[in-house]
């Protein structure tokens, strides 16, 4: 090979490696989040209340946080269909399920919630999420459990008087 073509095919080597590393990859990435059992009964509703607390800046994507709330019963299967969400900054959404919709039969059931997103490289997301059960009649909350980002719930219990 001459000096020449060695110049030529060593400069369009580099060429192609700059373009290589100069290419913006999208990564997206799924979890899923998973309260615990949950009593159920027949005055009660269970909600999972969400919250996107990230700010748009000001060069760059638009927040979003984008996923779906599922409930599952205790024999494991899903409760109607998942409920898609997108919430912008500061946005906010319920997804809740009256114990009429829940399909247990008799006057209490165990049925849990699964928080699941996805989440987009370079768009910021600061997803905050909790659990609660309240009175369908009264609006007294029965049940809360926070469970904003970490695996691991942190049960805070209340006391109906």
């Amino acid at each position: 090979m001459s000096l020449r073509n060695f110049r030529l095919l060593f400069t369009g080597a580099a060429f192609t490696a700059v373009a290589a590393f100069a290419q913006t990859t999208t990564v997206t990435r799924t979890s899923d989040f998973s309260f615990p059992l949950v009593g159920l009964a027949t005055t009660e509703t269970m909600a999972v209340n969400l919250i996107n607390l990230a700010s748009n800046p000001t060069n760059g994507n638009a927040t979003s946080c984008a996923g779906s709330v599922s409930f599952i019963n205790q024999a494991g299967a899903t409760i109607g269909s998942a409920t898609n969400f997108t919430l912008g900054a500061g946005a906010v959404s319920i997804v809740s399920l009256p114990f009429s919709s829940s399909g247990i039969t008799g006057t209490r059931g165990l049925v849990r919630a699964v928080v699941a997103t996805t989440l987009t490289s370079n768009v910021p997301c600061s997803l905050s999420y909790s659990l609660n059960t309240y009175d369908t009649v009264g609006g007294v909350t029965h049940v809360f459990i926070q469970g904003t980002g970490s695996n691991i719930a942190t049960p805070v219990f209340t006391v109906a008087h």
